[in-house]
Parts: C-alpha cells; sequence; structure tokens
C-alpha cells in the first residue's frame, strides 16, 4: 500500500477532533437500535443515517489533510460509487435517491476505513479494545434479559417502538435478542469482534486487568448460546484456531494457551451448570441440529453460506443488465424507497456478491468485488508480517475482517458499520509507537 503524506508537526493535535468523530461514530455504531426503538422511536426511518453525517465529515476533513491515500483501494471504490449514482439513474432503477443510498457504500464508507487506520495507532486500538471488553458486560446483560422476556416487553421493543418485538426467530419459542441493534444481526458482529480482543488478551495478558479479561470472556461464552446465532460460534472456533496458529510460532507462547485454554475449560464447564444458561443451551443445540441438518451438516453450512455463496453470485450474470439494475435497489430500504420490493428477492439481497452484481452489473460489480478482495489480502500480509515479528494484534483483529470484508452484506447498515470500523482498526493496530514516530518524515506505516 502507497505511503502518503501526513501532518507533521503537532499531528496528535491536529487530528484529536477526528479522533473524537471516530469514537462519536463507533458510539453510534452500538446506540443506534436503542435511539430507534427506545429513545425517539419517532424517528427511525431518518435515525438509520444517523452515522452518515459524521462519516462524510470525517472523509472530508481527512481529505483535505491528506490522511486518505490515493491507492487503487479508494480511487476504485469511490469512482465506481459516483459512477454507479449515474448507471442506476439512466440504465436502472431510475430513483437519485436509492442511488445514493446505495453507492455511499463505495464513495464513503470505503475510504472511511483508511481514515481509521491513518488517525488512530496501535496505543489508540489497545484504548479502544478495553473499553469494548467494559461495554460487553452490559451488553451481555441486555441480551440475556431480552432472551427471558417476552416480544412484547419493554426491552424488546423493536424499531420505531414496535410492540411485536425486534427479536428473530430462533429455536424452542425463544427468540434471538438484538441487544442495542435494530436487528439481531448486531449482536453476531458485536460479539464477533469481542472474540478478536479476548482471544488476543489471553496471548497477551499483561497488556490487560485480568479480572476484566475473565469477565469478558464469560460475557462472550454466554452470548453464544443466548444469541442463538450459529455465525457467532463459527467465527469463535476461527478465531480460536487463529490464536493457535499464532501462539505456536514460538514455544515460549505453549504456556499461555495451555492456560487459556484450561481458563476456558474451566469457565465453561461452571457457566454451563447455571440453571439460568443450560435453556439458552437447549435452545442453541436445537437450532443448531435443525439447521446443520437442512443445510447438510458442518461442511453444508461453510460450503454454502460462504464459498458457495461466492460462486453462485455469477449464476445470473446472463440474465442480468449490463450496467446491473442499479445501485441500491437489492437493499431493503432501497427497494422499499424505490417502491419495487421484489427486486429484493430478484437479486437475491442475502447473498452479498449477488447483491453487487446485480446492483452494479457485471463491469463495476467485478471491480468492487476485487478491491475488496485485494484489500483483505493486503490486511493479512500486513498481518503475518507483524505477527512473524511477535506482534499478534493485527493478526487477531484479521478473523473478523476476513469473514466480513470480502463478502459480508454491506448493504445492512450495522454490518456495513461493523466491517469498516473493524478494518480500519486492523490497519491502525499496524500503527506501531515506532512508526507513530514518523513525524520526522511525515510518512504513515501504510
Amino acid at each position: 500500500m502507497k505511503q502518503y503524506k501526513a501532518y507533521s508537526a503537532g499531528y496528535k493535535e491536529k487530528n484529536s477532533d477526528l479522533k473524537k468523530g471516530l469514537w462519536l461514530f463507533f458510539w453510534l455504531l452500538i446506540f443506534e437500535g436503542a435511539l430507534r426503538k427506545w429513545v425517539f422511536p419517532g424517528l427511525a426511518t431518518p435515525l438509520l443515517l444517523v452515522r452518515d453525517p459524521i462519516a462524510i465529515w470525517l472523509v472530508i476533513k481527512a481529505w483535505e489533510r491528506r490522511l486518505i491515500p490515493a491507492n487503487l483501494y479508494v480511487l476504485s471504490s469511490v469512482a465506481v460509487g459516483l459512477l454507479s449514482i449515474f448507471t442506476a439513474v439512466l440504465f436502472g432503477h431510475g430513483s437519485f435517491m436509492v442511488a445514493i443510498y446505495g453507492s455511499r457504500i463505495w464513495f464513503l464508507y470505503f475510504p472511511l476505513i483508511f481514515v481509521i487506520g491513518a488517525v488512530f495507532n496501535k496505543d489508540d486500538v489497545l484504548e479502544f479494545a478495553r473499553k469494548y471488553l467494559i461495554l460487553s458486560i452490559p451488553m451481555t446483560i441486555l441480551i440475556v434479559l431480552q432472551f427471558y422476556s417476552p416480544q412484547s416487553a419493554w426491552v424488546n421493543r423493536g424499531v420505531g417502538g414496535n410492540e411485536a418485538g425486534a427479536g428473530f426467530s430462533g429455536a424452542l419459542d425463544f427468540f434471538r435478542p438484538p441487544g442495542t441493534f435494530s436487528f439481531t444481526s448486531g449482536v453476531g458482529h458485536f460479539y464477533g469482534a469481542l472474540g478478536c480482543f479476548v482471544f488476543y488478551y489471553w496471548l497477551d495478558p499483561k497488556k490487560i486487568n485480568r479480572r476484566l479479561l475473565i469477565a469478558a470472556t464469560i460475557c462472550l461464552l454466554i452470548a453464544i448460546p443466548v444469541s442463538i446465532i450459529r455465525g457467532l460460534l463459527f467465527q469463535v472456533i476461527v478465531m480460536l484456531v487463529f490464536m493457535l496458529l499464532a501462539a505456536f510460532r514460538k514455544p515460549k507462547n505453549a504456556g499461555r494457551i495451555v492456560i487459556a485454554l484450561v481458563m476456558g475449560s474451566f469457565l465453561i464447564f461452571i457457566l454451563s451448570q447455571l440453571s439460568f444458561l443450560q435453556t439458552a443451551i437447549e435452545a442453541f443445540t436445537v437450532r443448531f441440529t435443525t439447521a446443520n441438518e437442512n443445510e447438510g451438516g458442518l461442511e453444508g453450512v461453510f460450503g454454502n453460506r460462504y464459498f458457495g455463496g461466492l460462486i453462485s453470485s455469477f449464476d445470473l450474470i446472463n440474465t442480468q443488465p449490463f450496467w446491473g439494475y442499479g445501485s441500491g435497489i437489492g437493499t431493503n430500504v432501497g427497494a422499499v424507497l424505490a417502491g419495487k420490493q421484489n427486486f429484493y428477492a430478484v437479486i437475491n439481497g442475502e447473498i452479498e456478491w449477488q447483491r453487487v452484481l446485480g446492483e452494479l452489473g457485471f463491469l463495476f460489480g467485478i471491480i468492487i468485488i476485487a478491491v475488496r478482495l485485494g484489500l483483505s489480502l493486503k490486511m493479512t500480509v500486513m498481518s503475518y508480517k507483524n505477527l512473524s515479528k511477535g506482534y499478534f494484534l493485527p493478526w487477531m483483529i484479521l478473523p473478523f475482517s476476513l469473514m466480513n470484508l470480502p463478502q459480508g452484506n454491506l448493504g445492512v447498515p450495522t454490518s456495513l458499520g461493523f466491517t469498516i470500523w473493524m478494518a480500519g482498526i486492523l490497519l491502525a493496530s499496524c500503527n506501531t509507537k515506532e512508526s507513530d514516530n514518523r513525524d520526522k518524515k511525515g510518512k504513515a506505516n501504510y
């Protein structure tokens, strides 16, 4: 990735406003759903885009300060984002507002990845991780309350104050809790990101309060059955594999792994004996077993949900317009705004690459897919280089990015927010103290 110039004199002071803006963006990511459900239900629709003004300000200010690199990833995504507005209006669904809504993913949110990576550094990421671990405690209490409360309860109110509830069907008459988010997918992303930092700190426990680490680990373990989200379990398994790969590169890390595994096993045993959690475990087990049988076991889940979705996305290319049906039409919001709800099913908006190709068409769709794959590969190389130097943090954030950046559903605002945020956090984690002393040269780490 090309290096780019950053202001050197008083760097931290000049960008303190951007750091505050990024923190505001994060807190709105966490509490946007709470605002739409409990605080301002009458403003639920406009609050869906509550983070966008912050993102616009961040990108403009960062561009003015030359903090955004003019690399292939940024230039390609911005170009496609802007051009796809015109192709959507001229050759697609014809709605300018829907086109802006869909294309903002590429011309606004993708550059934001590099803003986060330029403004934050390793110390900022560690501070963020510490606060995230603290945040997991009240979030876990909330989802447990939601799990055991009826959908009519205030804590389970849906978007706009809907008394029918925000939970999604789970198993044994229990619903998947949404936490502070608008929908249950936010819970999966929240705890997926939590897993990155929990596993990292077990590799390097001296950097965190041990009690806080144990508490966050308990929260992660509780969230797996209570959320009734199989994808969360898969993420945790992948992160465990990444942790083992990192640890066994050096024999001296074997002791830490043994301690972490023993502690984890002990916590699982204790938690499984608690009556309030046994019900959740039973519901999760039923959901896991039933869904796996329908999808052909674990092999079918991984094959169909991840790799199968990538391959099948190209099956409909010959039946779709060259310029696609128009940016944004493959999202729930865009389809409703355009008055063409059937297009969500036609494009199959739940399969990301199929949505991208259906909205943008073959040429722009392939460019966006290439950008996402290329950036994911670049992050993998950067993380591995840091791992080879004995620095684990980027490597442990990498699993989340690899499971979301290449083909995560960016048409969903919460998924978009978490994917962009964690990709930026990974880049920022590569800005070590030594590289931050780059002010003399005025160069960023990547």
